[in-house]
């Protein structure tokens, strides 16, 4: 072939990729984001992860509840985008995931709250989902979560007794932002701490970050170095049982059922959103689904207690423990698994708060309001989530 006929087949072939991918589909980016696209006569669900879907922990077990819709709801198409901060950024993707034409799309974080409120509004006909907030128009933007207390309270008494057999009464609770979540997780273990460890007292670090291992390892470190011999984590890796095993202490894992592999880890608190999301895209679906404040517990499957449920093995923490606690934790784990024991037998009354105040009167629980709101919101709460259970050695946050 001459030079010249090698050019003029060079400039077809590029003239002819240039009009395919001017006709082809155009992907759109948003910031660093790009957008995936939805399928024609599908069903598509998005999801908009905080951390990487691979971080072996929160945003991990979301995504393998998204893979769970795909496998178990027919004609559905689904996709997601991760590591989206909390935020401005955060709404213009939820936007750009509207415009693509995405049906219903789930946000994964405390702070995606107001994001995807705004977005809702703009958006009608796309149903909005948004995991652990505290707010909902009633049409096509509501809340979703689960009552983690349970699992955080039976944590909490395998940690008290652990510490008691290990002669170190102290133990510590990586907490992320001071949102009455947090709180309320964390005084949920302060209370199975002392059932089983009336003299444990249990310190808090703040670590303002959802997901950053870094930091995360560095809050462990701090707390038990500062004596704590079983430290819990609010955060979405693994690091605190990572560095528990360094020490030779105990740590707690949360959100993954995966992530309490480490030989130090005690057990982790976790969720499994499949069955849950998988209910809700079926509804959307039907059309029979009504956003609000969406709550479900341990009886509907999504929530489990590592070494607890059918089919795990023990942490060996947990076997050393005295005979008549390991028992009493399964008997309660097999009660929340028939809605017998739930978050609002956790917060059963008579409570203290760590000032010696009466917070819940004896015979008293809290109500949903009451897990959910700090007293300043407005809305009701009669013992509102703004105290720190009896034995935690913390003030409350600066600013609340």
């Amino acid at each position: 072939m001459s030079k010249l006929a090698a050019m003029r087949t060079l400039a077809v072939v590029l003239l002819f990729a240039f009009i395919l991918s001017a006709c082809g589909p155009k992907t759109e980016t948003v910031g660093s984001f790009q957008i995936p696209d939805i399928q024609k006569d599908k069903f598509n669900v998005g999801m908009v992860l905080i951390g990487p879907h691979d971080d072996g922990g929160w945003s991990q077990s979301h995504y393998e509840g998204l893979e769970y819709i795909a496998q178990n709801v027919d004609n559905v198409h689904v996709a997601y985008i991760e590591n989206v901060p909390e935020g401005a950024d955060s709404e213009q993707v939820f936007r750009a995931l509207s415009r693509k034409g995405f049906d219903l799309i789930f946000g994964t974080s405390y702070g995606f709250m107001d994001p995807m409120e705004a977005v809702a509004a703009e958006y009608p006909d796309t149903m909005y989902i948004h995991i652990s907030g505290i707010k909902t128009n009633g049409t096509n933007f509501g809340n979703l979560f689960g009552g983690m207390e349970t699992m955080k309270y039976l944590a909490g008494m395998l940690g008290g007794a652990r510490a008691k057999m290990d002669g170190n009464p102290k133990l510590g609770y990586m907490a992320t932002f001071p949102i009455p979540e947090e709180l309320r997780l964390g005084n949920a273990i302060a209370l199975g701490m002392r059932k089983t460890c009336p003299e444990c007292t249990m310190d808090i670090r703040w670590i303002n970050t959802w997901h950053d291992p870094v930091i995360e390892k560095e809050a462990s470190a701090s707390l038990f170095d500062a004596g704590a011999q079983v430290v819990y984590t609010g955060a979405d890796t693994p690091a605190v049982a990572d560095v528990a095993t360094e020490k030779g202490k105990w740590g707690v894992t949360y959100d993954w059922a995966g992530s309490c592999k480490a030989e130090r880890c005690l057990t982790a608190p976790y969720w499994k959103w499949g069955p849950v999301y998988a209910d809700i895209a079926k509804k959307v679906i039907a059309g029979t689904y009504v956003p609000g404040f969406d709550y479900f517990d341990a009886e509907t499957g999504a929530l489990g207690l590592y070494g607890f449920m059918e089919g795990e093995v023990m942490p060996a923490g947990v076997t050393e423990l005295p005979p008549e606690v390991v028992a009493e934790v399964k008997d309660l784990v097999a009660k929340s698994l028939t809605g017998e024991f739930n978050r609002f037998d956790v917060f059963m009354g008579p409570i203290n708060d760590n000032a010696g105040n009466e917070i819940v009167p004896a015979g008293a629980a809290l109500s949903q309001v009451d897990l959910d709101q700090f007293p300043e919101y407005g809305l009701g709460c009669t013992y509102c989530m703004k105290w720190w259970a009896e034995g935690i050695t913390a003030e409350l946050p600066s600013g609340n």
